[in-house]
């Protein structure tokens, strides 16, 4: 029996294991080396890890998180969290059950790109979902943005703080209403709802957009709106509550509705998914699980 079984080796997952072995905590970390980073090549907006590769950030965290004997790191996927009266049962494909007083879920979200051919070739190096995270090297450069869903409006806004030569490409969807085609024109963007029919690039880096029409336009990168949905489906398992966008609902500790499991991360869809913001509700969670712990000793 281990104090708390974390589910997920990414940042918010970490930052956990780090905090709950400085605790004294027994811990051990599930990880199935599927990070959703993967295709990126740098990491940005973490103080003094600007800039980091996600490899060298997980190998750094690893390496810090060894010095306390407490935690354990498992290499294996997770099939199914079972509830046993206050008690969770871990399974693995290859490993015994673990039983676990607590339970938190760092598993983050998978995400689905827009359907155009060739569109994950330049995923991950001059294509990425998030401009606070890449804008900064994308800046006053002839950019597009693929998006089909219903945030387009606001992504295209934002992303023009970064490049005011941005071209809205719907492929052949119409997701923006009228208003929001004017004001996005009034600023210089423009709107193609034509579908995508071919990306022109080399190595990974776009250089054009061909769309049925013919019509082309020439670009060095952008941006995708992706659609982010639960990377495991324990909490579902678990009964845990869910939010309207699906991601899993917590207080400001990290607690679900379902006694002894908490949540951290991407996976919670509390606000941008980005690196320092999981890294932190992994910490403060983790906090939150030690002072459970506690008070459960001592009472």
């Amino acid at each position: 029996m281990i104090d708390c079984a974390i589910i997920g080796g990414g940042p918010a997952g970490l930052s956990a294991a780090l905090v709950l072995g400085r605790a004294r905590r027994s811990v051990v970390v599930f990880d199935d080396n599927r990070p959703r980073n993967a295709v990126t090549h740098e990491s940005h907006g973490f103080l003094t890890r600007d800039g980091i590769k996600p490899s060298e950030f997980r190998a750094t965290a690893h390496r810090e998180i060894s010095a306390y004997p407490s935690v354990e790191m498992r290499w294996a996927h997770v099939t199914a969290v079972r509830k046993q009266g206050d008690i969770f049962e871990v399974l693995t494909d290859d490993q015994e059950p673990l039983q676990a007083r607590i339970v938190l879920l760092a598993t983050g979200l998978k995400e689905q790109l827009p359907a155009v051919d060739g569109i994950y070739d330049y995923y991950g190096t001059s294509l990425f979902n998030c401009p606070y995270c890449d804008g900064w090297e994308l800046r006053d450069q002839p950019l597009v943005l693929i998006a089909e869903g219903e945030r387009t409006f606001h992504l295209a806004e934002t992303i023009w703080n970064w490049s005011r030569d941005l071209v809205v490409c719907t492929n052949g969807h119409t997701v923006l209403k009228d208003e929001q085609k004017q004001l996005l024109h009034k600023h210089g963007i423009q709107v193609v709802e034509d579908r995508i029919s071919a990306l022109i690039g080399s190595n990974g880096h776009l250089e054009r957009v061909v769309f049925a029409s013919g019509e082309e336009r020439n670009c060095v990168g952008g941006f995708v709106l992706t659609e982010l949905s639960q990377a495991a489906p324990f909490a579902s398992q678990l009964g845990c509550d869910m939010n309207a966008m699906g991601g899993i609902v917590t207080n400001p500790q990290g607690r679900t509705s379902v006694p002894g499991v908490y949540a951290a991360g991407d996976a919670t869809l509390q606000g941008p998914a980005q690196l320092i913001l999981a890294a932190a509700q992994g910490s403060q969670a983790a906090m939150h699980i030690n002072a459970t712990l506690t008070e459960r000793a001592f009472h």
